[in-house]
């Protein structure tokens, strides 16, 4: 394995450490461990419990034991896919946001798995308004990885590699041809 995929690899797993430990630090270092608990960091920022049994924007709600696996089913087959890509990138910097990718997503199976929702507890909001709904690491890792990869695939083009010149920067011919 190559070094940018052996560093991919292992930020997916710092990810995932992060993000069950805070969930962890959260529900049981802090008690906010029903929905509803909340504890005011700062005047814009606040931790509070959600237990969130959809995906973002609350989409594919698993209120049934069956919608739970087949939600775990989906997100493991999204993980396989991303690691897929990730054996056989070459770019860094989509790497990085692989990495990202795949270190949330585990983060968020390993809840479903464990409790049936995932834990949300970040809650950024000024006054009443709020630009984003309870979010954990995982779910900021996974938007800041997708939002990387949309930016590179839309805005960003790589340089095709230079061809080997001569002198007159005219492309050099093979001589044993």
């Amino acid at each position: 394995m190559n070094r940018n995929r052996m560093i991919g690899f292992a930020l997916a797993a710092l990810i995932f450490v992060a993000d069950q430990a805070m969930k962890a630090f959260v529900v049981e270092g802090l008690g906010l461990d029903h929905p509803g608990a909340v504890r005011e960091i700062l005047p814009f920022f606040d931790l509070r419990f959600v237990a969130n049994i959809g995906v973002s924007l609350g989409l594919l709600p698993a209120e049934t034991a069956a919608t739970r696996w087949a939600l775990v089913g989906l997100t493991a087959l999204i993980a396989a896919g991303v690691c897929w890509w990730m054996l056989r990138e070459k770019n860094r910097q989509d790497m990085f946001a692989l990495s990202l990718v795949l270190g949330g997503a585990l983060g968020n199976i390993v809840d479903r798995v464990r409790f049936g929702y995932v834990v949300d507890y970040a809650d950024l909001h000024f006054g009443e308004w709020r630009p984003f709904l309870v979010f954990n690491v995982a779910d900021a890792a996974i938007t800041i990885g997708v939002l990387i990869l949309l930016i590179r695939a839309l805005f960003v083009r790589e340089k095709p590699k230079a061809q080997a010149t001569g002198s007159e920067g005219a492309p050099v011919e093979n001589a044993n041809a």
